[in-house]
């Protein structure tokens, strides 16, 4: 792996900065794999290592493991994320009351490791906007948001510039912005041909583009966590002096063990490959001390609410408590009653993409149920599952015909070690298989 030099020469101030131990780890061929275990869907997985300290449910592999073909990961029991990056949870513990209702928005959310974790760490009370600009991403983005099992989140696909309609609306913004990816180096060393110094400069700009875009919907007394996966200054120690003295955010500095090796500098926080079990990552956080305390919440309509005849079908299926029904048409979401209204504030601002839970389609009234349905953990216990075994569950989710040994006839809950992975509808003479055919695992085992 060689390494640009113009990089290399960039980096000689950068605090922490040592060039034969960065460019050891580099050539090394060591790779680090780290998931982040659900804490809403406890499942025994195996080969975990060691705990990643800055994180409380984020776990060190032995080995890289085949993911694809291993049911829970599909179940979403764990995500699979650059353990650098869940030092998110120490910014978001160290700077707000997680256990009060808080208005969060991951602004450049996609695929989703953040986003989830961020919903892991959150009251039930509290809102996730999950926000991704570009739209084949804000789909990746939908797709595990629904297998992570989340009520509380709203999907967006959206410019930062449309947050400013958000005035003062939220506690919390993550930025995890879009940079010149130096810090992915060892886990793709193609990101190598498209670094220059050039990019870095564009990197800079955009950068400070979306942070000016965003900043008026964060309110007063609120924390921006802004982060990078690059190593270059001009997109993190820069990026913060900006913030400092042309936004006039104030810095929140974090308290760590320094076993972990993490850097600090200039306020914010380096993770550099040779000194921590991860990959290059920047994080600092701000507390904004201007602007308004609430936000105006209006909105012209509601959306459609499901009939009585509709809840009376719905609770067959769903634990009821708690939960609002709309309608789209023939459509039906679940939504959390408490945040119903900012839902629809939501809905009517934004370009909203997903919501709550999609329970299914309304058909001659019956109800054809959704994968969301399934991977949520609304579904009541009345619903009868069936447990597959591995080879079946692998059969399952390549979407193949499996068979099912004595299986009530209807809509069935298929479960491997307990945890739904999608529906199957058994006939008297098959078993029609309801996975998603753009989730499906395409590759033989």
């Amino acid at each position: 792996m060689q390494l640009p030099s113009l990089l290399l020469n960039s980096l000689a101030d950068a605090k922490g900065f040592d060039k034969e131990a960065f460019e050891q780890v580099h050539t090394s061929g060591e790779q680090v794999t780290s998931i982040r275990v659900n804490p809403r869907k406890r499942a025994e997985i195996k080969n975990l290592n060691s705990k990643i300290p800055w994180t409380s449910d984020g776990y060190y592999l032995e080995q890289r493991p085949s993911f694809t073909f291993d049911p829970l990961f599909h179940a979403g029991c764990y995500y699979v994320q650059e353990a650098s990056s869940m030092f998110v949870e120490q910014a978001l513990r160290q700077t707000v009351d997680l256990s009060k209702p808080l208005k969060v928005l991951d602004l450049c959310a996609s695929p989703g490791g953040k986003s989830t974790h961020i919903q892991s760490l959150i009251s039930k009370e509290s809102l996730l906007v999950s926000n991704e600009v570009i739209r084949s991403r804000a789909n990746v983005l939908k797709d595990n948001i629904i297998k992570w099992g989340c009520e509380n989140v709203v999907i967006t696909n959206n410019d930062p510039k449309d947050f400013t309609r958000l005035e003062n609306y939220f506690d919390v913004i993550l930025v995890d912005a879009p940079c010149s990816g130096s810090g992915l180096f060892r886990r793709d060393p193609e990101a190598i041909e498209e670094w220059s110094e050039n990019n870095v400069q564009l990197c800079s700009q955009r950068q400070q583009r979306i942070l000016a875009d965003v900043w008026p919907a964060l309110k007063i007394d609120g924390v921006l966590i802004y982060s990078t996966c690059s190593y270059s200054k001009e997109e993190d120690e820069d990026i913060v002096n900006w913030l400092v003295h042309e936004k006039s955010a104030m810095q929140s500095l974090l308290t760590f063990d320094s076993s972990w090796g993490i850097v600090e500098s200039a306020g914010g926080y380096r993770f550099w490959p040779d000194k921590v079990k991860g990959e290059g990552f920047f994080l600092a956080c701000f507390k904004k001390t201007n602007g308004e305390e609430t936000a105006s919440i209006k909105f012209k309509s509601k959306p459609e609410a499901a009939t009585k005849k509709d809840i009376e079908m719905l609770a067959r299926w769903i634990k009821m408590d708690g939960l609002q029904f709309v309608k789209h048409l023939t459509t039906v979401y679940a939504w959390p009653q408490h945040l119903a209204t900012d839902f629809s504030f939501l809905l009517e601002n934004l370009r909203v993409i997903y919501s709550g839970v999609l329970a299914g389609e309304l058909m001659r009234d019956k109800l054809v149920p959704d994968h969301s349905l399934a991977m949520s953990l609304l579904v009541t216990e009345k619903v009868p599952r069936a447990a597959l075994n591995y080879e079946q569950a692998i059969q399952y989710l390549q979407r193949k015909d499996i068979q099912l040994q004595g299986a009530a006839k209807g809509w069935q809950l298929m479960t491997y070690n307990g945890h739904p992975l999608g529906w199957a509808n058994v006939l008297p003479n098959r078993v029609n298989n309801y996975y998603p055919k753009e989730m499906r695992i395409l590759k033989e085992n």
